[in-house]
């Protein structure tokens, strides 16, 4: 008989789980409900009528791949314990656990985030089970991760004509259910793909993508029917503040008759924007599309520090507004999310990352491990599957500071957070933080400092203001005659250090520079490329500079287009323009150019470049000298195919 390598690395495997297993799976869940609020460190805020029927729900794809990396978990108590325990005792309810359809090379090396195929689902969805908590199973539909930026299609599915592409989806999907039922596997919902809000296995047709999904709702609906099953189907889209663009999705889904469930979105506050948006979505998809809905990933970070030696996706200190990088932060997070959904009527809550901790602190030692157990992001391996989001970037775990585990794998407070929703807790008063302020003077002005600024206290309805003394070698630094931006440093009461950063700036002469009024006639748009339109004013605070909207472009195609601004009325002299930019995938074929047109024909420029999401480009074109009372100014982008990026904060000051 030939075995081949990926038999040979399962076969052993299989003996190390098997060992671990025996040792850490022994009983059921020791969770009993509250009936009163409990003494925390972390102040909880009871939601009213929440049942224990809410979803309380933890992603834990990565774990098995954690565990065969050498990671410890362990219960409150301190003593070593199966991870899924702790999970069940601490409240949670369901699982969510995410299958690839192949995620190795031909040498039968995995591409890492945990090699989520079939088998290792069976495996976490039996012990999960055993544990009284219910599965979703998250199907990516690709071989390795399936986002908004990607959605790849599967090797094996490569080259088929679409009919073909949809039974081999129907088949993959009615036979891993079938696989999970029969060994045991309490599964209670699925995702018929993840984040699909631009595609789904490789296709970008909505044709083809609705012909996918209805045959993955068939396969569902199929096997509930033979198996006398209730398993419900969910759809899952990101940008969940995005209202008319959600509404665009849904109504799309109802005129294309897709028989599903549930509408779960993607929901990270520091990427999302507020709370209040998000709820409108569901509340919205639920009243009016007849929808359950519900939140299928979110996660906070408790700390900016990093486990792994691989970084952090996110180490702001205040990552959201409201929400500071700790323990409260992130409790509150957790909660406000929870509490969202409860008034939305949706069916509740499930975190990601909460168990992905790191293998060890030295990357360069963990390496190997990550190699060898795909317990990091992704593999080398994964390279040539995935050569435009992994190439050289793989590695460990940049996910770590959001986990519900710390580093050594010993439980967060914040994992009671589901415990604690029905009647909250009983914590000693404290400030959480104190944030740092910012204050604007226009150039010629005063500079005034607040003396006193907000605290935000673990238990936030006693929030308070406190004083704050500046530091005066700083404050002599600012000069308030010309533009410019300064940081000052100060002291709370309570010994909180916090920074004021001073902008100086001249009167911006441009109508509605940042695109927060409805009114956007005096910006013109001309596009130059043939298709469809590429921009569009987007409401994303995460994309935006400031405030909540952007002037958004892209397109699968090639792109060239200017937006432009004509100002009249100008006195004559000299002034200074600037713009703020974002965006990525960009190759050696595109360009962006900041322009100012003077006196009807002098053109001064600038070019840039975006070089991803967040990071701000601020072009600035000084000493433009007009003798007339008219100028314009704008913005040309040249993209290649699947770029994109954001504009905002256009600036016109007169500087002399």
């Amino acid at each position: 008989m030939m075995i081949n390598k990926r038999e040979i690395i399962a076969l052993g495997l299989t003996a190390v789980m098997s060992m671990t297993l025996v040792s850490c799976m022994k009983g059921k869940t020791d969770y009993t409900p509250p009936t009163e609020a409990i003494e925390s460190e972390i102040s909880v805020e009871s939601i009213r009528g929440i049942g224990e029927d809410f979803i309380r729900g933890v992603d834990v794809s990565e774990l098995l791949s954690l565990e065969k990396s050498g990671v410890k978990f362990y219960s409150f108590a301190g003593t070593e314990q199966d991870c899924l325990k702790t999970l069940a005792d601490s409240g949670v309810n369901y699982v969510r656990i995410r299958i690839w359809n192949d995620p190795y090379d031909e040498e039968g090396n995995g591409y890492g985030g945990g090699n989520c195929d079939l088998d290792t689902a069976i495996t976490l969805g039996k012990r999960a089970t055993e544990y009284g908590m219910k599965v979703l199973i998250d199907f990516h539909y690709s071989d390795f991760w399936a986002d908004p930026a990607r959605q790849l299609c599967p090797k094996a599915w490569r080259g088929l004509k679409i009919k073909d592409k949809a039974n081999a989806l129907y088949e993959f999907t009615y036979e891993s259910l079938e696989a999970l039922n029969k060994n045991g596997v309490d599964v209670g919902m699925v995702q018929i793909g993840n984040e699909i809000n631009n595609g789904l296995a490789g296709e970008k047709n909505n044709a083809n993508i609705i012909e996918l999904l209805k045959a993955g709702s068939f396969a569902v609906r199929d096997f509930n029917k033979k198996e006398k099953k209730e398993v419900k189907i969910a759809v899952h889209y990101t940008d969940a503040g995005d209202y008319d663009r959600m509404e665009g999705v849904v109504s799309n889904l109802e005129a294309n008759e897709l028989d599903y469930d549930v509408f779960a979105i993607s929901y990270y506050p520091y990427w999302h924007g507020d709370f209040e948006k998000v709820k409108s979505v569901l509340k919205n998809v639920k009243t009016n599309h007849g929808k359950d809905v519900m939140v299928a990933e979110t996660s906070y970070p408790y700390t900016t520090k990093d486990g792994d030696g691989y970084g952090n996706s996110m180490d702001d200190p205040f990552p959201a507004e409201g929400y500071s990088a700790s323990l409260q932060g992130q409790a509150n997070e957790i909660r406000d999310v929870c509490a969202m959904v409860k008034e939305a009527e949706g069916l509740g809550v499930f975190y990601w990352g909460g168990i992905w901790i790191p293998v060890g602190p030295d990357g360069d030692a963990n390496a190997e491990i990550w190699k060898t157990y795909g317990s990091g992001w992704a593999t080398s391996y994964a390279s040539d599957y995935d050569p435009q989001n992994v190439g050289r970037n793989y590695g460990g775990c940049s996910w770590d500071n959001q986990a519900l585990f710390d580093f050594e794998g010993h439980p967060l407070e914040t994992l009671n957070v589901y415990k604690y929703l029905t009647y909250g807790t009983i914590c000693e008063d404290k400030i959480d933080y104190v944030p740092d302020c910012e204050v604007k003077v226009k150039a010629g002005e005063k500079l005034i400092l607040p003396s006193f600024i907000p605290a935000v206290h673990a238990d936030r309805s006693k929030n308070s203001n406190v004083k704050v003394a500046w530091d005066e070698n700083d404050i002599l630094t600012v000069d308030t005659s010309k533009e410019g931006k300064y940081r000052i440093k100060g002291t709370a009461e309570f010994g909180y250090e916090v920074i004021c950063t001073v902008t100086v700036a001249h009167d911006n002469l441009l109508a509605n520079p940042s695109f927060e009024n409805e009114d956007r006639s005096m910006w013109s748009v001309t596009v130059e490329n043939n298709g469809d339109d590429p921009t569009d004013y987007q409401e994303k605070t995460a994309d935006a500079h400031s405030g909540d909207f952007a002037f958004h472009y892209w397109s699968k195609d090639a792109m060239n287009f200017t937006i432009e601004q004509k100002v009249t009325g100008l006195e004559p002299g000299t002034y200074q323009a600037s713009v703020f930019s974002q965006g990525g995938d960009f190759d050696d074929t595109a360009s962006l150019e900041f322009y100012v047109i003077a006196d009807g024909d002098m053109v001064y420029s600038e070019n840039f470049m975006n070089d991803g999401w967040a990071n701000w480009k601020d072009p600035v074109i000084r000493d433009i000298e007009i003798t007339t009372d008219t100028l314009t100014i704008g913005v040309r982008v040249k993209g290649n195919p699947g770029s994109w990026g954001t504009l905002d904060d256009f600036s016109l000051s007169k500087t002399d």
